[in-house]
């Protein structure tokens, strides 16, 4: 995985991009065996096999997000949902003055709502012109191509898949206790008002133990595959 876009300037202008790629992850916890920077290294790897399969601009990562769920464990750090926001509208309007109007959301963390209401509001503005991804449908389709056990509801957090999209790009990141760390927690109606620490106590909600490598591998060249209607739609808006 690369750390950061190593695009020079000169790099962008030859190859004019029409469409740029922000990656959001977080700084949460993840249990004891996967990094605070879980979602953002999915993000960004996601990000990364984008840009292996098309001409779009990559930006570095939007780091820490809104994880105030995750509020109880040792290290995790959020801004607020008002802040994100700005700094996405800032991202937007320094892209659009350089020429770059679109605009694809790569979110990481799960707890980013407020993403969807940002894309929503754009795209009221100017039609096509920002993108939130994966949507459900694209991460379920990835599961379903990378033959996961584990669906979406079941493995909320720090389990078979962000384990194995890990042990793909970073496995020194993911520590021996994946393999005896699964918790379920299926019934989370009160999530919002209680947060992660009413429903698991290391803070994990799914399958760790199911992840391997090759299924990271083939989640990656999934949804890389499924943005191409991400693009699409807006390429034909521009």
């Amino acid at each position: 995985m690369d750390s950061l876009p190593l695009t020079t300037s000169t790099g962008v202008a030859a190859s004019a991009p029409e469409v740029a790629v922000l990656p959001v992850g977080s700084f949460e916890q993840h249990g004891s065996f996967l990094p605070l920077t879980t979602d953002t290294i999915v993000a960004s790897s996601i990000a990364t096999a984008i840009a292996r399969r098309h001409s779009v601009l990559v930006l570095p990562p939007i780091t820490v997000s809104c994880s105030h769920e995750h509020a109880g464990w040792a290290g995790t750090v959020s801004i607020s949902h008002q802040t994100l926001s700005a700094i996405v509208e800032d991202v937007r309007a320094s892209l659009a003055a350089s020429g770059v109007t679109r605009l694809a959301i790569v979110n990481g963390h799960g707890g980013n709502y407020v993403l969807s209401n940002i894309v929503q509001t754009a795209n009221a503005k100017k039609p096509g012109s920002m993108t939130l991804f994966p949507t459900p449908t694209d991460w379920a389709t990835a599961r379903h191509d990378a033959r996961l056990d584990s669906d979406g509801h079941h493995d909320m957090h720090a389990g078979e898949l962000e384990v194995s999209i890990l042990l793909h790009v970073l496995p020194q990141a993911v520590g021996k206790g994946f393999v005896a760390g699964d918790h379920a927690a299926d019934d989370r109606a009160m999530l919002l008002v209680h947060g992660m620490s009413a429903y698991t106590e290391a803070g994990v909600i799914g399958r760790p133990s199911a992840g391997t490598a090759a299924k990271g591998q083939a989640l990656l060249a999934s949804l890389a595959q499924s943005f191409d209607d991400h693009l699409a739609v807006l390429l034909k808006q521009r």
